[in-house]
């Protein structure tokens, strides 16, 4: 009868405890969403290989991630590409993926942010080894991490304190237990980097509103930018990683693949720091020219110039609807995606 009982409190303690943390997450401002998670991009990898001639796949960094709108796509095209691109990452994990496990041989969108792209193919590189996480947990996932991704999905949409988002914004108890103070832990001289996009369950990823108005809220996220750009980091491989690239995309066009190459907007100090460290002509041209396929920089159409880029680097909410549909107009006119509609 006493464990009964002390079984009944203790399931009361744990919910009045929950639903106090999480009206208290709330009332900061926080809520629930989706955590862009490398389980999550697991989900939407394993779609691949039962696609048509006729799909898309995107890949990529942020750029892509956030410029490009499924929901704008799907009214263009009549069907969504399935969305790779990851925050941070190079491509070339992923196309390499692709190209040599999957039997796809439909169009592979390929966003060239050149700090990105060109950086490096040192498997121990932070741009190589985030995405190459992603492509090994795809092929080595278990059906218990499976179904536990799956289980956890109503209660990322119900319940903000369950967020796993790393950084100054996270809020589980390793994110916050990083946040203590303890003697003389050495410091991180990263800027804090906030959080500033909304995602979904097919990764589509959306900026928020208020990084347009809240200009100090953008600004954290230029000082991160500054921050990397100041580091004393290794200087692009160019060789190294267009060797990588056009060895991997002569073998997905012998499967009858087709490849675009896609240069996203940039501007303001980063796009200045870009003209600089990888100039057009040396990396973007010389790549266009070797790898031989439709590519796309935004500084050749008029129409994708002076896109709100709150951070310099990723364009706003409406302005990647405008970018979506702009960008696909092109395609159609080129001939090189095909209108389902």
């Amino acid at each position: 009868m006493q464990l009964k009982k002390s079984i009944i409190i203790a399931f009361l303690l744990s919910i009045i405890c929950l639903t106090t943390w999480e009206f208290y997450w709330k009332s900061q401002g926080k809520k629930a969403d989706i955590d862009d998670s490398d389980i999550l991009w697991t989900f939407e990898r394993s779609k691949v290989d039962d696609l048509s001639k006729e799909d898309v796949v995107l890949i990529g960094s942020s750029r892509v991630h956030f410029d490009i709108q499924l929901d704008e796509w799907a009214k263009t095209i009549g069907r969504k590409p399935i969305q790779l691109a990851s925050g941070g990452c190079s491509p070339l994990p992923f196309f390499h993926d692709i190209v040599n496990t999957s039997n796809f041989s439909g169009t592979i969108l390929v966003g060239v942010t050149p700090g990105l792209f060109f950086s490096t193919t040192n498997p121990e590189a932070q741009p190589w080894a985030w995405p190459q996480a992603r492509v090994d947990l795809f092929h080595k996932r278990t059906y218990a991490q499976c179904l536990n991704y799956s289980l956890s999905i109503p209660l990322q949409k119900s319940f903000a304190f369950i967020s796993e988002i790393e950084g100054v914004d996270g809020i589980n108890l390793k994110e916050l237990l990083n946040k203590v103070k303890i003697g003389k832990r050495v410091i991180d001289p990263m800027p804090p980097f906030h959080q500033f996009e909304d995602t979904r369950l097919d990764r589509n990823v959306r900026m928020w509103k208020r990084m347009e108005t809240e200009t100090s809220y953008a600004n954290t996220v230029k000082t991160v930018w500054k921050f990397f750009m100041n580091s004393n980091g290794p200087p692009p491989d160019k060789e190294a990683t267009m060797s990588f690239f056009l060895k991997d995309l002569q073998k997905f066009k012998s499967k009858g693949g087709k490849v675009l190459l896609v240069r996203c907007p940039s501007s303001g100090y980063l796009r200045d720091f870009e003209n600089n460290v990888t100039p057009r002509k040396n990396f973007w041209d010389e790549l266009v020219k070797k790898a031989d396929v439709k590519a796309y920089h935004f500084e050749d159409y008029k129409q994708m110039q002076n896109l709100t880029i709150p951070e310099w680097s990723h364009l706003s909410a409406s302005d990647a609807d405008l970018f979506t549909k702009e960008l696909l107009q092109i395609f159609i006119n080129d001939k090189v995606i095909n209108n389902s509609i």
